[in-house]
């Protein structure tokens, strides 16, 4: 397990956990936001070794991440907010980077900063006590580590300049609804939900896994023709693989292939 101050990391049977723990409300100081860009690196370095084959984002506590802390803003001369905000940026796209499938899940309030985390994420697990929001307009800002980019491909121009504009709240079935959420579970459900997910991920192919990441990544901003060449680039990867040659000969023998990630 890594060691952190506001950051827990580890693996344990190819799933991981990177926990956000900076009480009451996991908001984003400048320390919390570089330990999660190290730890967002450390699990690309296990992805790479294939010891990582799905990520899961969570929280201590009863929120997933208030978002900037605005306490420590308010300390933080003008000049300097650009590189902060830059610093959240970096951050977040760290976490998008990351190789395998990131689950996000989301307890209590997920808002500004905390949702634009989960929106990097892959897939979405929330408790059905959850809310997610960007409320940066309510504060004279604009969302700045992605969210107006990431929620727009995600649900639409319009619902997202109505999230973004409105700067409210929403709760988890319309999460749900709007297409943010993958699943909404009662809350005493979220951590099992999430490992359920993560277990299903793990089970299969890790190149594989990864490929389909790679290709859907890649893919979902380019034209058809250019995107379907991004999707043979990534099927061309597996077929050499022990992994591909393990599941036919499983499949022969009638039993669960073994992957290795070879």
């Amino acid at each position: 397990m890594a060691e952190f101050q506001f950051v827990r990391y580890r693996v344990e049977e190819h799933i991981g956990r990177l926990t956000l723990n900076r009480p009451p409300v996991n908001a984003l100081n400048r320390q919390l936001v570089s330990e999660v860009f190290a730890a967002a690196h450390l699990a690309n370095r296990d992805a790479e070794r294939r010891e990582l084959r799905v990520l899961i984002l969570n929280s201590e506590g009863n929120h997933f991440c208030a978002g900037a802390d605005l306490k420590e803003r308010q300390g933080i001369p003008e000049p300097e907010v650009e590189n902060v905000v830059q610093g959240i940026r970096e951050a977040v796209q760290s976490m998008a980077d990351i190789k395998v499938p990131v689950i996000a899940a989301v307890q209590g309030t997920a808002a500004g900063g905390g949702m634009e985390l989960a929106l990097a994420a892959d897939i979405r697990v929330l408790a059905e006590t959850a809310k997610m929001g960007l409320r940066e307009t309510a504060l004279a800002i604009i969302p700045g580590a992605g969210g107006t980019q990431r929620l727009t491909r995600l649900i639409g121009y319009a619902r997202a300049l109505e999230w973004i504009a409105t700067a409210r709240l929403y709760d988890a079935h319309e999460c749900l609804a709007h297409g943010i959420a993958n699943r909404v579970v009662p809350a005493i459900e979220l951590p099992d939900a999430a490992l359920y997910f993560a277990k299903q991920i793990a089970a299969n192919g890790p190149t594989a896994v990864q490929a389909a990441k790679e290709a859907l990544r890649r893919g979902m901003d380019e034209p058809l023709p250019r995107a379907l060449e991004i999707e043979f680039e990534c099927y061309k990867r597996v077929i050499p693989t022990k992994d591909r040659r393990e599941a036919l000969v499983a499949f022969a023998e009638k039993r669960q292939p073994i992957f290795k990630g070879e």
